[in-house]
């Protein structure tokens, strides 16, 4: 892989949008590292790095609502990637597919999906 293309910031990070190939909608935006990179270029599952955690994060693993790597695309300054996934069940951790289910509409923030899963059946109360 040709990591000099990529330019990483201070932090050693990379914004990763994730995008659902078949759906065609913006799953979430989250960030990788070198190392993360390279694991979701070798395993086909996408990880990222945890800012909060300061480790690699398996998106998934905790839920099992993975997500495939289908392509990458790294934007026209090299500071952005775009991932292109299947997303398995959901993407957001409070039951939406995609983290942006609410939309902004005569002054407030609207939720516009319905959720696919109970967030506490799935990791508890």
């Amino acid at each position: 892989m040709h990591m000099e293309q990529i330019k990483f910031d201070d932090a050693g990070l990379i914004p990763a949008i994730a995008f659902d190939v078949e759906s065609r909608k913006v799953m979430m935006l989250a960030y990788m590292n070198a190392e993360a990179l390279q694991v979701t270029i070798e395993t086909g599952i996408v990880t990222y790095w945890s800012r909060s955690r300061q480790k690699l994060w398996v998106k998934g693993e905790s839920s099992g609502h993975t997500q495939q790597l289908q392509w990458l695309r790294l934007d026209c300054d090299g500071d952005a990637l775009l991932v292109g996934v299947r997303q398995n069940v959901a993407a957001c951790h409070v039951g939406y597919f995609s983290c942006f289910y609410r939309e902004y509409r005569d002054g407030e923030w609207l939720v516009t999906d319905e959720r696919v899963f109970d967030p506490e059946a799935k990791y508890g109360g």
